[in-house]
């Protein structure tokens, strides 16, 4: 009977992923945890590559349409990869199952689900932002920051907080996009996100395994629910008030991330 509810579970976000493009850490991590009762260091290790899967089909089909802006995603990984190793070489030596390193990651778990409920809240009132087709010259100047080391620096932040929670990579790193790059289309800003969560989440997750902190069984069964859901969201997407939904989505991220960080 838990095989089915893993196999819904996985389809249910898959579905919300595809609608939404909210990354699929911010909704499995807490559902592993709260319904299913999987300790936190499993359920981070397992979502990680979850993620890493999911995105990298999403990454494919970005690339095909020449829409990822690989020098924002070289910026952002320039950060987020040392801070994942250095993160991971940190849980190496104490162990993710270390009950101080099971407080810190539901703690820093819930503090990442009330910053991403923000980030949700924060896209919805700002709205869809129209997608511009941009030529070469505008583009390299779309894909400028304001500093060089802005990128690097906000994506060491990110990388050590999917490390450690799973999530991040999503609604928080579309905000910062949006910040750091405000010129860019939100199509490029959504494939960027994406692009770059792929070798993060990779990492992480491969770190994660090593560490014996990823249940293969629990991912195949993910999977197999996410992929056909992702399928049905993306084909939802027209269909579907996507600023509700969001809406919804934030409150409940909200609520998980408060019962975490006050637990």
């Amino acid at each position: 009977m838990h095989d089915f509810g893993f196999v819904f579970a996985g389809f249910f976000v898959g579905v919300i992923v595809g609608l939404t493009g909210v990354g699929g850490g911010s909704l499995m991590t807490p559902i592993l945890i709260f319904f299913f009762g999987i300790k936190p260091y499993l359920a981070v290790g397992t979502d990680l590559l979850f993620a890493a899967f999911t995105k990298a089909g999403g990454t494919f089909s970005f690339a095909r349409q020449r829409l990822v802006p690989w020098r924002v995603v070289i910026s952002l990984c320039a950060g987020s990869l040392p801070a994942s190793a250095l993160t991971l070489w940190v849980l190496h030596n104490v162990g993710p199952s270390d009950p101080a390193v099971q407080k810190v990651m539901t703690f820093t778990l819930g503090l990442a689900l009330l910053l991403t409920a923000s980030a949700m809240l924060f896209k919805v009132i700002r709205g869809k932002q129209t997608p511009v087709v941009l030529a070469e010259e505008n583009l390299a100047a779309a894909t400028q920051p304001r500093h060089w080391a802005l990128p690097v620096l906000f994506g060491a932040v990110i990388g050590t907080l999917v490390t450690l929670t799973s999530v991040g990579a999503g609604a928080i790193g579309v905000t910062v996009l949006m910040i750091l790059y405000p010129q860019l289309p939100l199509s490029r800003i959504v494939a960027a996100d994406i692009a770059y969560a792929v070798p993060l989440t990779l990492v992480a997750g491969l770190g994660h395994a090593s560490l014996g902190s990823v249940d293969w069984p629990l991912l195949s069964l993910l999977l197999a629910g996410s992929l056909p859901g992702i399928w049905v969201g993306s084909r939802l997407m027209h269909k579907t008030p996507e600023r509700v939904i969001r809406s919804i989505l934030s409150v409940l991220l909200a609520w998980a991330g408060s019962k975490l960080v006050f637990a």
